[in-house]
C-alpha cells in the first residue's frame, strides 16, 4: 500500500471534517442571531383559501439582500411548500416546518426575482414576497424581509404575484366624502 495514498485520504477526511464543523458553527451563529425573528401565529378559522399554489420554498433574506439567508422560525429550511392566500393573509406550509402565517397588513409587495442564495433560475423565475417579520427584539423600524418561492406549474407565478399584490397592505389614499366631492367639483 502506498503511503502517499494514505496521507491523501487522511488529509481529505480532515478537510471534510473541518468544512462540516465550520458549516455547523455558522448555522448555530445564524440561528442565535435570528432567534427573535418569526412569522405570525396562524389565526383560527381562516376558512377556504382564495388561491392555493404548490411551490418550492427557497429562503427568506433581509430585504434586497438575496444572498444573506435568515433563520426565521418556521422558514429556516428550504423545502416543498403549499402557499395559501386568504383575505386575512398568506399561509406558507413548508414541509418539515411549522405553518407560517403573514397577515395582510404585514405584506408589503410581491414581485419576481432571478436568484436567491443557492437558487438561480431563468429571468423572473422566482416569486419574491416582501413582508414585515415579527421581530421580538422590538427594533425602532420594522424589519422587512423577502421570502422566495419557485412555483411548480407554469402560470402560477404570475397568478400568485397578482393575488399577493391585491391583498398587500398599502397606504389608503384619502377619499373625499360626498360633501367634499361636490364642493371640489363645483370649484372647478
Amino acid at each position: 500500500m502506498d503511503s502517499g495514498w494514505i496521507v491523501g485520504t487522511v488529509i481529505a477526511v480532515a478537510l471534510v471534517g473541518v468544512a462540516g464543523w465550520l458549516m455547523l458553527r455558522s448555522w448555530r451563529r445564524r440561528t442565535v442571531r435570528d432567534e427573535t425573528l418569526a412569522a405570525y401565529p396562524t389565526p383560527a378559522g381562516l376558512g377556504t383559501p382564495t388561491l392555493e399554489v404548490e411551490a418550492l420554498y427557497v429562503a427568506t433574506t433581509p430585504e434586497a439582500q438575496p444572498l444573506e439567508r435568515l433563520a426565521v422560525e418556521g422558514l429556516a429550511f428550504r423545502g416543498s411548500a403549499r402557499v395559501e392566500l386568504h383575505p386575512q393573509g398568506v399561509l406558507l406550509r413548508v414541509a418539515g416546518e411549522l405553518p407560517s402565517f403573514i397577515p395582510a397588513e404585514r405584506l408589503a409587495a410581491a414581485g419576481t426575482a432571478t436568484y436567491a442564495i443557492d437558487r438561480g433560475v431563468e429571468p423572473e423565475g422566482l416569486v419574491a414576497l416582501t413582508w414585515i417579520v415579527d421581530d421580538r427584539s422590538e427594533p425602532e423600524a420594522p424589519t422587512r424581509v423577502d421570502s422566495y418561492l419557485r412555483c411548480r406549474y407554469p402560470g402560477d407565478s404570475s397568478r400568485l404575484v397578482a393575488a399577493l399584490n391585491d391583498i398587500a397592505a398599502a397606504p389608503e389614499a384619502p377619499r373625499p366624502d360626498a360633501s367634499n366631492a361636490e364642493s371640489e367639483a363645483s370649484d372647478a
